[in-house]
């Protein structure tokens, strides 16, 4: 008697690799924005208050005498300074913090801050990266880069190098870095309008609000510009910022 004929099928069962614990993505997220909001922070301890970058002197020759002025004002400046030199720069910056490519960090902090078109500009970008870079140190994030007194250096260290350092280490992607860095600078010239004008907190909702959707564009017109279209076309502003250094009765540093 013969045996029966047995027949063996091999199964195999491909197994996908272990996925990332639920929510993971979200938390590293909510973490990023966390990290954002405390960049943006005005308790941030750089000292940008300080600062009115030539808004006291307009107020002081009557160029800026309301709400409406001064929104034209912040809103001239945002779209042929901010949007068109410090965000496309800064775009650059955390491209190359984020390679290493620390020729290219020394490069653009250098051409960023030779942009400065008054000493008080220069001064107060200086002292704006010097005292992020500080603060940063507190968190155990710090580079060889610049020294911790920076600000006194040749050259010195910008703040969109700082902060593009920060961005960069912690992971964030660059749009939300450039919105959020241009968010800073919009809030810190209406909080300066405020004092300076003065102008009321509704008023200064009001203009946060016009401001605040003016960024979309900016960061959007920031990657799509090249190398040689980055600059500024901003001469009253570097007037009212030189003409501030010598102003007599100031609220802002100079």
């Amino acid at each position: 008697m013969s045996r029966p004929r047995i027949t063996r099928t091999r199964t195999h069962i491909s197994t996908a690799e272990p996925s990332p614990a639920p929510g993971a993505a979200d938390a590293q997220a909510s973490l990023q924005l966390l990290r954002l909001l405390h960049l943006a922070s005005p308790a941030l301890p750089i000292g940008a208050f300080h600062f009115s970058q030539g808004l006291e002197y307009a107020v002081e020759t009557g160029w800026v005498t309301d709400e409406a002025s001064a929104l034209q004002w912040i809103g001239g400046i945002a779209g042929a300074s901010l949007g068109t030199l410090d965000l496309p720069v800064l775009l650059r910056l955390q491209t190359a913090w984020k390679q290493n490519d620390h020729d290219g960090v020394l490069r653009w902090n250098s051409f960023l801050i030779a942009c400065r078109e008054t000493e008080e500009l220069r001064a107060e970008d200086r002292h704006l990266g010097a005292a992020l870079l500080r603060v940063l140190a507190e968190m155990d994030l710090v580079t060889d880069l610049f020294s911790a007194n920076a600000a006194k250096s040749v050259v010195g260290v910008s703040h969109a190098t700082a902060f593009a350092f920060a961005t960069s280490r912690w992971g964030i992607e660059p749009e939300a870095a450039l919105q959020t860095f241009a968010w800073a600078w919009i809030e810190n010239q209406v909080l300066a309008a405020v004092k300076l004008v003065p102008l009321g907190q509704s008023a200064a909702q009001r203009m946060l609000h016009r401001l605040t959707a003016r960024i979309p564009p900016l960061v959007e017109q920031a990657h799509k510009l090249t190398d040689s279209d980055i600059g500024i076309s901003t001469a009253l502003s570097a007037v009212a910022s030189g003409r501030h250094e010598t102003q007599y009765s100031r609220l802002f540093r100079s």
